[in-house]
């Protein structure tokens, strides 16, 4: 295998492990805990406009997993879930130290981390980012022959 197609196979890996457990949380947020019931925890670990905060990151992380998994609009997604996790970092579990067990930010840390590789690098040519680009590319060549 080439360099180029080791390192694609490394962003898939890492876009659909990153994805699902975004999509997990997501879903979890609006099915098990409720949007209202997201709201309410927001608000009480002191998170700003959680009535606003709480549905936006609940669609964005079920949104944004679905896209990272199939690797669309992969940069401005990543982005997003990159603010979405320093956001929980900074205001929830900072002060509960690095261990999860113990509310701490060893997760948010490394879903923050690996979302901002992906938006630094792109998804990689698995992806429908990169499918997307080859149709464009096929279509404005095919307009200018």
């Amino acid at each position: 295998m080439t360099p180029s197609t080791t390192s694609s196979l490394g962003l898939a890996l890492l876009r659909v492990a990153l994805g699902v457990v975004f999509f997990a949380h997501g879903w979890q947020k609006l099915t098990e805990f409720t949007l209202a019931g997201t709201t309410e925890a927001f608000r009480g670990m002191g998170v700003p406009l959680p009535e606003l905060v709480g549905p936006a990151v609940a669609i964005l992380e079920i949104v944004g997993g679905a896209a990272l998994i199939l690797g669309l609009a992969t940069r401005i997604v990543a982005g997003l879930l990159v603010l979405d996790m320093l956001g929980a970092l900074f205001l929830v579990h900072a002060s509960a130290g690095i261990f999860v067990d113990a509310g701490g930010f060893e997760l948010v840390l490394a879903l923050a981390a690996g979302a901002a590789a992906l938006a630094l690098t792109g998804p990689g040519t698995f992806s429908a980012d990169h499918l997307v680009r080859g149709l464009r590319r096929g279509r404005s060549t095919a307009a200018t022959a």
